[in-house]
């Protein structure tokens, strides 16, 4: 796949995850969903991102030296 599509696609995917796993954890959290006291749950949502985000630098902006480039 070209490494600007890549870009992009990865990109918005996670900027989609990150908007609904976000706007879950404010639902819990106000108690709209009927749960109380869902700061755990906002740490664990922070984590999740966090570990998305990475996700995406390694797979789409990090130009890896060791794979062959496929034009």
């Amino acid at each position: 796949m070209n490494y600007m599509t890549k870009l992009i696609i990865g990109l918005g995917a996670t900027a989609l995850f990150a908007v609904f796993v976000l706007g879950l954890a404010h639902s819990i959290i106000t108690g709209f969903a009927g749960f109380t006291g869902g700061l755990p749950f906002l740490v664990i949502v922070l984590f999740v991102l966090g570990l998305a985000s990475t996700d995406y630098y390694l797979e789409c902006v990090k130009k890896d030296k060791s794979k062959p480039q496929s034009h």
